[in-house]
Protein backbone atom coordinates (compact mmCIF):
# COMPACT_ATOMS: atom_id res chain seq x y z
CA UNK A 1 0.00 0.00 0.00
CA UNK A 2 1.05 3.70 -0.54
CA UNK A 3 2.18 5.65 1.71
CA UNK A 4 2.82 9.98 1.82
CA UNK A 5 5.83 10.55 3.79
CA UNK A 6 3.98 11.90 7.35
CA UNK A 7 6.38 14.14 8.95
CA UNK A 8 6.86 12.60 12.99
CA UNK A 9 6.87 15.21 15.34
CA UNK A 10 9.62 16.58 17.50
CA UNK A 11 9.42 14.54 20.09
CA UNK A 12 12.48 15.66 22.04
CA UNK A 13 11.92 15.37 25.79
CA UNK A 14 8.84 12.59 25.15
CA UNK A 15 9.37 9.33 25.72
CA UNK A 16 5.99 7.93 24.20
CA UNK A 17 4.38 4.27 24.75
CA UNK A 18 1.35 3.61 22.69
CA UNK A 19 -1.30 0.73 24.24
CA UNK A 20 -3.18 -1.33 21.74
CA UNK A 21 -5.66 -3.84 23.07
CA UNK A 22 -4.40 -6.91 21.05
CA UNK A 23 -2.42 -7.04 17.79
CA UNK A 24 -4.20 -10.40 15.85
CA UNK A 25 -4.79 -8.69 12.34
CA UNK A 26 -5.05 -5.88 10.55
CA UNK A 27 -7.99 -4.16 10.62
CA UNK A 28 -9.29 0.11 11.27
CA UNK A 29 -7.80 0.35 14.46
CA UNK A 30 -4.26 -1.42 13.24
CA UNK A 31 -4.62 1.08 10.63
CA UNK A 32 -4.77 3.86 12.96
CA UNK A 33 -1.77 2.52 14.97
CA UNK A 34 0.31 2.77 12.20
CA UNK A 35 -0.29 6.45 11.16
CA UNK A 36 0.37 6.79 14.94
CA UNK A 37 3.78 5.31 14.54
CA UNK A 38 4.04 7.44 11.39
CA UNK A 39 4.17 10.62 14.01
CA UNK A 40 5.82 8.87 17.03
CA UNK A 41 8.24 6.28 15.20
CA UNK A 42 10.20 5.43 18.43
CA UNK A 43 7.13 4.77 20.30
CA UNK A 44 6.89 1.69 22.15
CA UNK A 45 4.20 -0.68 22.06
CA UNK A 46 2.43 -2.55 24.97
CA UNK A 47 -0.44 -5.19 23.83
CA UNK A 48 -2.83 -7.80 25.67
CA UNK A 49 -1.90 -9.98 23.26
CA UNK A 50 0.59 -10.33 20.04
CA UNK A 51 0.31 -12.51 17.21
CA UNK A 52 3.15 -12.88 15.26
CA UNK A 53 2.87 -12.04 11.91
CA UNK A 54 -0.70 -10.65 12.04
CA UNK A 55 -0.07 -7.15 11.72
CA UNK A 56 2.06 -5.21 9.28
CA UNK A 57 5.90 -4.85 9.15
CA UNK A 58 5.45 -0.94 10.30
CA UNK A 59 4.27 -2.05 13.48
CA UNK A 60 6.12 -5.54 14.06
CA UNK A 61 9.40 -3.25 14.01
CA UNK A 62 8.75 -1.49 17.05
CA UNK A 63 9.61 -2.42 20.19
CA UNK A 64 6.16 -4.37 21.37
CA UNK A 65 5.68 -5.89 24.82
CA UNK A 66 2.82 -7.98 25.61
CA UNK A 67 1.16 -8.65 28.72
CA UNK A 68 1.26 -12.34 30.39
CA UNK A 69 -1.90 -13.46 28.28
CA UNK A 70 0.41 -14.02 26.09
CA UNK A 71 2.30 -17.22 27.70
CA UNK A 72 -1.41 -19.10 28.13
CA UNK A 73 -1.71 -22.20 25.85
CA UNK A 74 -3.77 -21.96 22.60
CA UNK A 75 -5.33 -18.00 23.56
CA UNK A 76 -4.54 -17.13 19.93
CA UNK A 77 -7.59 -18.80 19.21
CA UNK A 78 -9.81 -17.72 22.00
CA UNK A 79 -8.58 -14.88 23.45
CA UNK A 80 -11.64 -13.24 24.01
CA UNK A 81 -12.82 -15.77 26.51
CA UNK A 82 -10.43 -14.00 29.04
CA UNK A 83 -12.23 -11.15 29.12
CA UNK A 84 -12.06 -11.22 33.01
CA UNK A 85 -8.47 -11.35 33.12
CA UNK A 86 -8.17 -7.94 30.63
CA UNK A 87 -8.06 -5.61 33.18
CA UNK A 88 -5.38 -7.50 35.24
CA UNK A 89 -3.22 -7.96 32.01
CA UNK A 90 -3.52 -4.18 31.07
CA UNK A 91 -2.43 -2.64 34.81
CA UNK A 92 0.48 -5.16 34.49
CA UNK A 93 2.38 -2.88 32.75
CA UNK A 94 5.15 -0.62 33.71
CA UNK A 95 5.12 2.81 32.32
CA UNK A 96 7.21 4.82 34.84
CA UNK A 97 9.75 6.01 31.90
CA UNK A 98 7.43 7.04 30.01
CA UNK A 99 5.85 11.07 30.18
CA UNK A 100 3.17 10.29 26.88
CA UNK A 101 1.07 7.72 27.01
CA UNK A 102 -1.31 7.09 24.21
CA UNK A 103 -3.91 4.21 24.24
CA UNK A 104 -5.93 3.12 21.18
CA UNK A 105 -8.95 1.83 22.67
CA UNK A 106 -11.58 -0.17 22.33
CA UNK A 107 -11.57 -2.64 24.85
CA UNK A 108 -9.51 -2.17 28.17
CA UNK A 109 -6.13 -0.09 26.65
CA UNK A 110 -7.60 3.03 28.33
CA UNK A 111 -7.85 1.82 31.89
CA UNK A 112 -3.45 1.30 31.47
CA UNK A 113 -1.79 2.56 34.98
CA UNK A 114 0.00 5.79 33.82
CA UNK A 115 2.61 7.33 35.92
CA UNK A 116 2.55 10.26 37.86
CA UNK A 117 4.07 12.74 35.51
CA UNK A 118 2.69 11.22 32.12
CA UNK A 119 -0.01 12.88 29.78
CA UNK A 120 -2.72 10.03 28.84
CA UNK A 121 -4.53 10.39 25.87
CA UNK A 122 -6.92 8.25 24.80
CA UNK A 123 -8.04 7.63 21.02
CA UNK A 124 -11.12 5.95 21.91
CA UNK A 125 -12.69 3.50 19.25
CA UNK A 126 -16.37 2.81 20.95
CA UNK A 127 -16.33 2.20 25.50
CA UNK A 128 -15.90 -1.69 25.45
CA UNK A 129 -19.04 -3.17 23.19
CA UNK A 130 -19.27 -6.20 25.24
CA UNK A 131 -20.39 -4.93 28.92
CA UNK A 132 -21.68 -1.42 27.18
CA UNK A 133 -23.95 -1.14 24.83
CA UNK A 134 -24.25 -4.41 22.81
CA UNK A 135 -24.34 -6.61 25.82
CA UNK A 136 -27.46 -8.52 24.65
CA UNK A 137 -26.16 -8.97 20.85
CA UNK A 138 -22.54 -10.55 22.00
CA UNK A 139 -24.36 -12.70 24.49
CA UNK A 140 -28.19 -13.47 23.58
CA UNK A 141 -27.09 -17.18 22.56
CA UNK A 142 -26.02 -17.50 25.65
CA UNK A 143 -28.82 -20.54 27.36
CA UNK A 144 -27.27 -22.34 30.16
CA UNK A 145 -28.49 -20.33 33.71
CA UNK A 146 -24.67 -20.87 34.76
CA UNK A 147 -23.15 -19.61 31.91
CA UNK A 148 -25.53 -16.70 31.85
CA UNK A 149 -24.94 -15.84 35.10
CA UNK A 150 -21.31 -16.19 35.09
CA UNK A 151 -21.17 -13.53 31.89
CA UNK A 152 -23.68 -11.12 34.43
CA UNK A 153 -21.21 -11.67 37.19
CA UNK A 154 -17.96 -10.43 34.62
CA UNK A 155 -19.99 -7.91 32.77
CA UNK A 156 -20.92 -5.89 36.40
CA UNK A 157 -17.32 -6.22 37.33
CA UNK A 158 -16.05 -4.96 34.02
CA UNK A 159 -18.53 -2.36 34.18
CA UNK A 160 -17.28 -0.87 37.69
CA UNK A 161 -13.51 -1.63 36.11
CA UNK A 162 -13.96 0.51 33.68
CA UNK A 163 -15.52 3.14 35.01
CA UNK A 164 -12.85 3.57 37.86
CA UNK A 165 -10.21 3.86 35.45
CA UNK A 166 -12.12 7.04 33.83
CA UNK A 167 -9.83 9.43 36.17
CA UNK A 168 -6.91 7.83 34.77
CA UNK A 169 -7.11 9.41 31.40
CA UNK A 170 -6.60 13.06 30.78
CA UNK A 171 -7.96 13.82 27.40
CA UNK A 172 -10.37 10.94 24.93
CA UNK A 173 -10.50 11.75 21.46
CA UNK A 174 -13.63 9.79 20.00
CA UNK A 175 -14.06 8.29 16.28
CA UNK A 176 -16.91 10.12 15.65
CA UNK A 177 -19.86 12.40 16.93
CA UNK A 178 -21.53 8.89 17.71
CA UNK A 179 -18.82 7.68 19.53
CA UNK A 180 -18.72 11.15 21.76
CA UNK A 181 -22.04 11.16 22.98
CA UNK A 182 -21.42 7.56 24.12
CA UNK A 183 -18.27 8.47 25.85
CA UNK A 184 -20.75 11.51 27.23
CA UNK A 185 -23.23 8.88 28.42
CA UNK A 186 -21.31 6.08 29.84
CA UNK A 187 -17.90 7.68 31.23
CA UNK A 188 -19.74 11.78 31.67
CA UNK A 189 -16.80 12.80 29.90
CA UNK A 190 -16.40 15.02 27.49
CA UNK A 191 -14.09 14.28 24.17
CA UNK A 192 -12.72 15.61 20.55
CA UNK A 193 -13.80 14.08 17.80
CA UNK A 194 -10.58 13.26 14.90
CA UNK A 195 -12.45 10.76 12.54
CA UNK A 196 -10.15 7.66 11.99
CA UNK A 197 -7.87 7.33 8.19
CA UNK A 198 -8.63 6.28 5.32
CA UNK A 199 -5.88 5.85 2.62
CA UNK A 200 -7.58 7.83 0.16
CA UNK A 201 -4.22 7.89 -2.01
CA UNK A 202 -4.68 4.09 -2.49
CA UNK A 203 -7.72 3.95 -2.15
CA UNK A 204 -9.22 5.29 -5.80
CA UNK A 205 -10.79 4.36 -8.85
CA UNK A 206 -8.70 1.49 -10.95
CA UNK A 207 -9.63 0.11 -14.43
CA UNK A 208 -12.19 -2.43 -15.11
CA UNK A 209 -10.10 -5.68 -14.84
CA UNK A 210 -13.46 -7.93 -16.37
CA UNK A 211 -15.18 -8.51 -13.52
CA UNK A 212 -18.20 -9.57 -14.80
CA UNK A 213 -22.33 -8.11 -14.76
CA UNK A 214 -23.16 -5.28 -12.42
CA UNK A 215 -23.07 -6.26 -8.87
CA UNK A 216 -23.71 -5.16 -5.10
CA UNK A 217 -20.88 -5.42 -2.78
CA UNK A 218 -20.35 -6.27 0.83
CA UNK A 219 -16.79 -5.82 2.74
CA UNK A 220 -17.70 -7.30 6.21
CA UNK A 221 -16.45 -9.79 9.09
CA UNK A 222 -19.28 -12.32 9.40
CA UNK A 223 -20.67 -11.71 12.76
CA UNK A 224 -23.88 -11.44 14.04
CA UNK A 225 -24.30 -7.46 14.34
CA UNK A 226 -22.75 -6.45 10.99
CA UNK A 227 -26.52 -7.61 9.78
CA UNK A 228 -24.91 -9.27 6.80
CA UNK A 229 -28.06 -11.71 7.09
CA UNK A 230 -30.15 -8.99 6.15
CA UNK A 231 -28.65 -7.94 3.14
CA UNK A 232 -29.06 -12.14 2.13
CA UNK A 233 -32.76 -12.02 2.65
CA UNK A 234 -33.14 -8.78 0.39
CA UNK A 235 -30.91 -9.59 -2.57
CA UNK A 236 -32.76 -13.35 -2.36
CA UNK A 237 -35.76 -11.67 -2.86
CA UNK A 238 -34.97 -9.13 -5.21
CA UNK A 239 -32.15 -11.10 -7.09
CA UNK A 240 -29.36 -9.68 -8.07
CA UNK A 241 -26.24 -10.55 -7.92
CA UNK A 242 -24.54 -9.43 -4.73
CA UNK A 243 -20.76 -10.71 -3.44
CA UNK A 244 -19.95 -10.71 -0.05
CA UNK A 245 -15.94 -10.41 1.01
CA UNK A 246 -15.36 -11.71 4.37
CA UNK A 247 -15.14 -14.33 6.79
CA UNK A 248 -16.46 -15.04 10.32
CA UNK A 249 -18.71 -17.15 12.55
CA UNK A 250 -21.94 -16.44 10.39
CA UNK A 251 -20.32 -17.79 6.91
CA UNK A 252 -22.07 -21.11 7.48
CA UNK A 253 -25.07 -20.06 8.43
CA UNK A 254 -25.50 -17.38 5.74
CA UNK A 255 -24.06 -20.04 3.08
CA UNK A 256 -27.11 -22.20 3.86
CA UNK A 257 -29.40 -19.04 3.44
CA UNK A 258 -27.78 -17.87 -0.03
CA UNK A 259 -28.66 -18.12 -3.28
CA UNK A 260 -26.93 -18.19 -6.01
CA UNK A 261 -26.97 -14.86 -7.31
CA UNK A 262 -24.76 -14.57 -3.90
CA UNK A 263 -21.63 -15.02 -3.96
CA UNK A 264 -19.05 -15.23 -0.93
CA UNK A 265 -15.22 -14.61 -1.89
CA UNK A 266 -13.66 -14.54 2.23
CA UNK A 267 -11.22 -11.84 2.65
CA UNK A 268 -9.37 -10.60 -0.04
CA UNK A 269 -5.68 -8.18 -0.21
CA UNK A 270 -6.10 -4.59 -0.86
CA UNK A 271 -5.57 -4.27 -4.09
CA UNK A 272 -8.20 -6.61 -5.11
CA UNK A 273 -10.67 -5.09 -2.72
CA UNK A 274 -9.52 -1.61 -4.71
CA UNK A 275 -10.99 -3.49 -7.44
CA UNK A 276 -14.08 -4.54 -6.18
CA UNK A 277 -15.02 -1.53 -4.83
CA UNK A 278 -14.28 0.07 -7.83
CA UNK A 279 -16.74 -1.67 -10.30
CA UNK A 280 -19.56 -2.17 -7.86
CA UNK A 281 -23.11 -0.48 -8.41
CA UNK A 282 -23.15 0.23 -4.64
CA UNK A 283 -21.42 -1.23 -1.21
CA UNK A 284 -24.10 -1.82 0.93
CA UNK A 285 -23.42 -1.31 5.04
CA UNK A 286 -26.45 -3.00 6.77
CA UNK A 287 -25.26 -2.63 10.27
CA UNK A 288 -24.83 0.01 12.80
CA UNK A 289 -21.04 0.69 13.25
CA UNK A 290 -19.04 3.57 15.38
CA UNK A 291 -17.77 5.13 12.51
CA UNK A 292 -17.11 2.36 9.17
CA UNK A 293 -13.97 2.41 7.00
CA UNK A 294 -15.47 0.31 4.54
CA UNK A 295 -17.62 2.78 3.60
CA UNK A 296 -15.55 5.42 2.64
CA UNK A 297 -12.59 2.87 1.18
CA UNK A 298 -15.68 2.00 -1.27
CA UNK A 299 -16.10 6.39 -1.85
CA UNK A 300 -12.47 6.98 -2.37
CA UNK A 301 -12.89 4.62 -5.34
CA UNK A 302 -15.97 6.32 -6.53
CA UNK A 303 -18.69 3.85 -5.49
CA UNK A 304 -22.00 5.05 -3.55
CA UNK A 305 -23.33 3.52 -0.46
CA UNK A 306 -26.38 2.16 0.63
CA UNK A 307 -26.19 2.24 4.88
CA UNK A 308 -28.52 2.03 7.36
CA UNK A 309 -28.70 5.27 8.60
CA UNK A 310 -27.71 5.03 12.48
CA UNK A 311 -24.15 5.07 13.94
CA UNK A 312 -20.96 6.68 11.73
CA UNK A 313 -22.88 5.89 8.87
CA UNK A 314 -24.41 9.22 9.00
CA UNK A 315 -20.83 11.25 9.49
CA UNK A 316 -19.54 10.06 6.39
CA UNK A 317 -22.13 9.26 3.46
CA UNK A 318 -24.33 12.15 2.12
CA UNK A 319 -27.57 11.31 1.93
CA UNK A 320 -28.66 11.13 -2.23
CA UNK A 321 -25.03 12.70 -2.94
CA UNK A 322 -22.76 9.37 -1.92
CA UNK A 323 -25.12 7.51 -0.87
CA UNK A 324 -28.63 6.39 0.14
CA UNK A 325 -30.03 5.77 3.75
CA UNK A 326 -32.70 2.73 5.17
CA UNK A 327 -34.43 3.54 8.25
CA UNK A 328 -35.21 0.33 9.47
CA UNK A 329 -33.10 -2.51 9.35
CA UNK A 330 -35.93 -4.80 7.69
CA UNK A 331 -35.94 -6.55 4.14
CA UNK A 332 -38.27 -3.94 2.39
CA UNK A 333 -36.29 -1.50 3.77
CA UNK A 334 -33.05 -2.55 2.44
CA UNK A 335 -35.18 -3.66 -1.29
CA UNK A 336 -36.41 0.15 -1.48
CA UNK A 337 -33.08 1.97 -0.92
CA UNK A 338 -31.29 -0.38 -3.85
CA UNK A 339 -34.67 0.65 -5.97
CA UNK A 340 -33.96 4.65 -4.99
CA UNK A 341 -30.37 4.00 -5.01
CA UNK A 342 -30.60 2.85 -9.32
CA UNK A 343 -32.86 6.30 -9.29
CA UNK A 344 -29.88 8.56 -8.29
CA UNK A 345 -27.67 10.65 -10.86
CA UNK A 346 -24.19 10.24 -8.78
CA UNK A 347 -21.41 12.29 -9.41
CA UNK A 348 -18.35 10.03 -9.26
CA UNK A 349 -16.03 13.00 -8.22
CA UNK A 350 -18.47 14.01 -5.57
CA UNK A 351 -17.85 11.26 -3.84
CA UNK A 352 -14.01 10.90 -4.07
CA UNK A 353 -13.77 14.47 -2.68
CA UNK A 354 -16.11 13.75 0.15
CA UNK A 355 -13.74 10.40 0.95
CA UNK A 356 -10.74 12.78 0.59
CA UNK A 357 -12.21 14.40 3.84
CA UNK A 358 -10.77 11.96 5.76
CA UNK A 359 -7.45 11.32 4.57
CA UNK A 360 -3.98 10.01 6.76
CA UNK A 361 -2.67 13.41 6.12
CA UNK A 362 -5.48 15.25 7.59
CA UNK A 363 -5.61 12.82 10.59
CA UNK A 364 -1.93 13.07 11.78
CA UNK A 365 -2.73 16.92 11.13
CA UNK A 366 -5.44 16.76 13.57
CA UNK A 367 -4.07 14.37 15.90
CA UNK A 368 -0.82 16.56 15.92
CA UNK A 369 -2.87 19.25 16.97
CA UNK A 370 -4.68 18.11 19.85
CA UNK A 371 -1.33 16.42 21.50
CA UNK A 372 0.52 19.01 20.90
CA UNK A 373 -1.42 22.55 20.65
CA UNK A 374 0.08 25.69 19.74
Amino acid sequence: MQEKNIAAMPVKGHKVAIIHDWLTGMRGGEKVLELMLSIFPQADIFTLLWVKGSVSEKIEKQKITASFLQKIPFIRKSYRSFLPLFPLAIESFDLNEYDLVISSSHCVAKGIIPPPQARHICYCYTPMRYIWNMYSEYFKDVKNPFSVIAYRSASHYLRLWDLSTNSRVDDFIAISDHISRRIQRYYNRPSTVIYPPVDTEYYHPVPDRAIPEPYYLIVSALVPYKKVDLAVKAFNRNGKRLVIIGEGPEKSKLLRKANDNISFLGWKNNEQLRQWYSHCSALVFPGEEDFGIVPLEAQACGSPVIAYRKGGATETIIDRQTGIFFDRQTMEELQNAVIVHEKMPYDKMKIIANAKRFSNEIFCENLKKQIFPG
